[in-house]
């Protein structure tokens, strides 16, 4: 089965919230890497729950960033909290956001998508998890920080 570029897209989206989540169960749950990772690609992608669907991701990014994240911890955590304001240390920001920014980091680092697509990108995935609060636009801000530091080539 040969897949349409939206389709690739759409699973690209779905592993980058998948890590996201990955790395916030690790950060939560003492759980190595290896374990959650085969927990998310054996049980996570294309599961029901209650009789929703879940996306199916791609495999090779959600292993990425997963794998990017943890290998390069220091360096993006270093980046976000250049990133944040001497008041708001990665410590006290929310650990949804910090796995977030971890994510995100780990892509921006392996400098294959451009800096912009991975902004847009996990500032929707804040919008996922953060409907109605104000995150989104803190993301959007603290990611082209860390972009325009990581990557300034590129701007």
């Amino acid at each position: 089965m040969t897949l349409s570029g939206n389709q690739k897209r759409q699973m690209k989206s779905a592993a980058r919230l998948y890590a996201v989540q990955a790395l916030f169960q690790m950060e939560h749950s003492d759980q190595s890497i290896d374990a959650v990772r085969a927990e998310f690609e054996d049980h996570r992608f294309g599961a029901v729950y209650e009789g929703e669907e879940m996306a199916e991701g791609d495999v090779d990014t959600f292993r990425a960033l997963l794998e990017g994240a943890v290998e390069s911890q220091v360096e993006i955590d270093r980046l976000t909290d250049a990133a944040l304001v001497e008041k708001w240390p990665l410590g006290r920001i929310d650990p949804t956001l910090r796995a977030l920014f971890r994510a995100a980091g780990a892509e921006l680092l392996a400098k294959s998508t451009p800096p912009k697509v991975v902004i847009v990108e996990f500032v929707d995935v804040a919008k996922a998890f953060f409907p109605e609060g104000k995150e989104s636009k803190f993301v959007n801000a603290v990611l082209d920080h860390m972009a325009r530091a990581a990557l300034p080539e590129k701007f």
